[in-house]
């Protein structure tokens, strides 16, 4: 079973005057690279979210996957159940988290 964990957090008053490090602070669901692209898709609809935080072993977030992301992958010619978040790029051979 794969770990998830859901924290809230406070939104700022002015959004739009934030820091960079502001915007790195995302609220969502927490869940780890080795979740399947099926799951983390299972995870947004209950949670009725867009986005996930992706954290590393350690619980450092590593990235944020959207649900068009995923549903893209999960539409394409290569896709099997056996991806994870972590698999997931951009076709650059870079990670896609942030998209």
């Amino acid at each position: 079973m794969t770990l998830v964990q859901t924290q809230t957090r406070p939104v700022s008053a002015h959004p739009g005057h934030g820091t960079p490090a502001d915007t790195r602070d995302v609220a969502g669901p927490r869940v780890w690279g080795d979740m399947t692209v099926e799951v983390a898709l299972s995870v947004m609809a209950a949670a009725r979210t867009g986005r996930l935080v992706v954290c590393d072993e350690d619980g450092q977030r590593v990235g944020l996957v959207t649900r068009a992301r995923l549903t893209a992958v999960r539409n394409s010619l290569g896709y099997t159940d056996r991806i994870r978040l972590r698999d997931v790029t951009d076709g650059n051979g870079l990670l896609a988290l942030f998209r």
